[in-house]
């Protein structure tokens, strides 16, 4: 087939439908340009095995609603979590205290899922070509245009797709970030999550959610933090009566496979995870671990902080810019604001002056992304109990007043909100 060709407005081809790249078809539409997105699922989710929950932070929440029609629709998708809490829980003695208690984290939670979807309905129809796969991309000769090759997934046909810009946002294991840095390597953290979403839809009155309840009290308000020795667990309610947890896990590198940093469990490592629940954790929480369906691990990886995010007409967005553990609840909200930021500066710039957008974009976000990547880095390997070069190893049964205020999300750079674009006076 021949390349498909948009005419009119600046054109924008965007390689992955993650949120990321529904971010970015919103942003650059904002700002005047055509998009299509090039995305290798069939369809849109309904539902997603690996997909959980999400902290999105003020400076986002604001982003999102500029973008959906209704903005009533990101409210009912998400749950308050205007406490950050972290507290130290003894294994043996199965008790926690509070070691760190911030009443004005203002975030919200929401489902992967969820806030995906509002992203994808509030968009044009048919800019979204599901079912495509990224098989190569082309930058002219003289850098006034790009063309992906993609295959459709469905009939094994060819398409091209020309445009005058091309955003990678395929995320983690970018290819067109290898593309550009082939000697770039994901940095494996030390551990893996555990994750889970718990549904106690019709099951409210049940042992299980009135005593995770009591254990935990300001559920539906609040982003726990439960610190063992060596471990640590995030448990936090989301809409529709669902409870999120991660539990992180020191260990060496599992072998992954496929093009995927999650992993399906088999039905023995569910129950040796079960059984390790129970010895670690408070009763309450290991019950919600134990009975929630269809846990999955997520192998946690991270990378040093990109020279560059543009190279001639292709730039760099989301976790295809900023691969990054997720201590800080850094990788939705850096994505969301990468975009807007894109945006804002290609609508200042204009086409005729894509390079000077593209810089402008570079030397706005690179800084600060690479102190989030690195600064969620150190907090997880600080609650993971793993080694510092610059601190010892952190004990949450003996955590001094100093190292507790290191455990607040509001020690990320930048937490009351990241730089924007400038604007002439």
């Amino acid at each position: 087939m021949g390349p498909k060709k948009m005419s009119g407005a600046p054109k924008a081809v965007v390689v992955g439908g993650s949120i990321a790249g529904l971010s970015c078809a919103h942003a650059l539409i904002s700002a005047g340009w055509q998009v299509a997105v090039i995305e290798k699922s069939g369809a849109a989710p309904s539902g997603s095995p690996t997909g959980a929950g999400l902290g999105l932070d003020p400076q986002s929440l604001e982003i999102v609603v500029r973008w959906i029609s209704n903005p009533d629709l990101l409210r009912d998708i998400t749950s308050s979590l205007s406490i950050d809490l972290n507290r130290a829980t003894d294994s043996e003695k199965k008790i926690s205290w509070t070691l760190t208690r911030d009443e004005n984290f203002n975030f919200r939670a929401a489902h992967w899922t969820d806030l995906h979807s509002i992203l994808h309905k509030a968009l044009p129809a048919r800019i979204i070509l599901w079912g495509h796969q990224l098989l190569s991309f082309q930058i002219s000769d003289d850098q006034s245009s790009v063309k992906a090759k993609a295959i459709v997934i469905q009939t094994n046909d060819v398409v091209e797709i020309v445009g005058d810009l091309l955003i990678a946002a395929d995320g983690c294991l970018s290819s067109i970030r290898q593309h550009f840095l082939p000697d770039f390597k994901l940095r494996y953290s030390g551990y893996r999550a555990w994750r889970g979403v718990l549904d106690f839809s019709g099951k409210e009155s049940s042992d299980t959610i009135a005593g995770i309840h009591r254990a935990y009290p300001q559920l539906g308000n609040c982003l726990y933090f439960d610190l063992a020795n060596g471990t640590h667990c995030v448990l936090y309610e989301l809409k529709n009566k669902r409870l999120n947890w991660l539990w992180y896990i020191n260990g060496p590198e599992p072998t992954l496979k496929g093009n995927s940093l999650t992993m399906k469990p088999s039905d023995e490592m569910i129950k040796k995870m079960h059984m390790e629940a129970e010895k670690v954790w408070l009763p309450e929480l290991a019950k919600v671990m134990i009975e929630t369906k269809e846990p999955f691990i997520n192998v946690i990886y991270d990378t040093e902080p990109l020279p560059r995010l543009f190279w001639d007409n292709v730039v760099l967005v989301g976790d295809a810019a900023h691969p990054t553990t997720p201590h800080g609840l850094r990788s939705t909200n850096m994505s969301i604001l990468d975009a807007r930021i894109l945006g804002q500066c290609l609508d200042k710039w204009g086409l005729a002056n894509l390079g000077l957008a593209l810089e402008e974009y570079q030397m706005i976000r690179l800084p600060v992304i690479s102190e989030q990547v690195l600064h969620a880095r150190k907090l997880g390997r600080f609650k993971q109990g793993l080694v510092l070069h610059d601190r010892k190893t952190f004990d949450p049964k003996t955590a001094t007043p100093e190292e507790c205020l290191q455990l607040m999300q509001r020690s990320m750079p930048y937490f009351d909100g990241a730089p924007s674009i400038s604007t002439p006076n």
